[in-house]
């Protein structure tokens, strides 16, 4: 597992982060959070998946992209989670299996990744996580702020 913070300047990470919040980006409802029928909902936008770019928005996230420096992209996609009464984790998984996961904290808010050992990281804008992706975790609401906003990437690492 390895924590960076504040991996793109600000004005950067700030041109990344208004997409997200100003109005016009596409969110689309998932009806579960992960594989299991959780009964939670969220809010995804899929930028890259199945070898191809979804996303008008692709080219808008590369300084993020370019920061992991992947060999090759498997997915990635925005989540929006939004705030609850109280916070929910929404059960471990793992998202694919033999590449590495990536998530990156698009706002700071008191929501949270917790991995299979109880390791616990806070959700702080600019801030990227970067783990196995056979590490089970999970994500979770927040009750702070009115959204947590996180981009899950899957990526083979080059070698």
């Amino acid at each position: 597992m390895r924590i960076q913070k504040d991996i793109l300047p600000k004005p950067i990470f700030n041109e990344i982060k208004n997409i997200f919040f100003n109005g016009y980006f596409g969110w689309y409802y998932q009806s579960c959070v992960n594989d299991k029928n959780d009964n939670h909902l969220q809010f995804c936008h899929t930028f890259f998946h199945e070898d191809k770019i979804n996303s008008d928005y692709f080219q808008n996230i590369l300084p993020i992209i370019n920061f992991i420096n992947p060999h090759k992209l498997i997915r990635l996609k925005a989540n929006l989670l939004p705030k609850t009464e109280k916070i929910i984790e929404h059960g471990f998984h793992t998202d694919f299996k033999d590449c590495m996961t990536a998530v990156y904290y698009i706002n700071t808010n008191n929501g949270y990744t917790k991995l299979i050992d109880e390791t616990i990281i806070t959700s702080e804008e600019n801030k990227l996580l970067t783990f196995d992706s056979n590490t089970k975790h999970t994500g979770t609401t927040c009750t702070d702020e009115n959204v947590r906003i996180v981009l899950n990437i899957n990526y083979l690492p080059k070698i």
